[in-house]
């Protein structure tokens, strides 16, 4: 490979780096945005992280044809090859949380429509808050092609797990104190699910990103091996 060659290569893998990185941005200012929706129901905001799925799709799109050209094209050498391969993995993780963060918006806004939105639970809250926090370092994970948030990120998992059993209880337990709040609960039960996802789509990230830096597949490891993670 020549050195023009070469500059045009490293430039591909570079672009491909930048636009993933743009994507998981713009998909944790969804995610910021319909966690904020909830509280707010403003409609401006809600209508914004509609529109903004085009951008994250068209984001995909353009991620994975340039994939293809790197691969089809440029034949990479192993490491690159594997980097290519968990930008592809990433693209559609981070569709899905995406997707997610629309379905929560769409909620905000049927709560807010209803006249009847419930003051979020200390728990959701919570949980809300772990989401973001899970998401924002897969994020920052994947600028830096860091594998070590990946530990971190699966202890956060399994306290989102357990958060969220805590908000099924406390959604129980208002539709049985007052029946009246049953469709309520109901939407901020898929609420709950919807971050649940976006958590576990972070993980992916990471996961994603341990492999492309190291060559590691701990996609199914538990804890205690991904905890030996250079």
């Amino acid at each position: 490979m020549d050195s023009h060659t070469s500059k045009e290569y490293d430039e591909l893998m570079a672009r491909a780096h930048r636009l993933v990185v743009q994507m998981g941005e713009r998909v944790k200012r969804q995610v910021d945005g319909a966690v904020e929706s909830l509280a707010s129901g403003s409609s401006a905001l809600i209508n914004q992280i509609l529109r903004h799925e085009a951008v994250v799709n068209s984001l995909e799109r353009s991620i994975d044809e340039l994939a293809g050209q790197i691969i089809a094209r440029r034949q990479p050498a192993a490491g690159d090859l594997r980097f290519v391969l968990a930008v592809v993995g990433i693209t559609t993780d981070l569709e899905r949380i995406g997707d997610e963060a629309k379905k929560i918006a769409l909620q905000a806004r049927k709560v807010h429509a209803d006249g009847k939105p419930m003051q979020r639970t200390i728990e959701m809250q919570r949980m809300a808050g772990i989401v973001q926090d899970m998401l924002r370092a897969a994020i920052g994970a994947l600028d830096t092609l860091d594998p070590g948030a990946a530990v971190a990120l699966a202890r956060r998992d399994a306290e989102t797990d357990l958060v969220f059993q805590g908000v099924l209880r406390q959604l129980i337990s208002f539709m049985i104190e007052d029946p009246r709040t049953i469709t309520c609960c109901l939407d901020f039960l898929f609420v709950a699910k919807s971050l649940e996802r976006i958590g576990d789509h972070a993980v992916n990230v990471s996961e994603h990103v341990v492999y492309a830096a190291t060559g590691r597949d701990v996609r199914h490891a538990s804890l205690e091996e991904k905890s030996v993670i250079p």
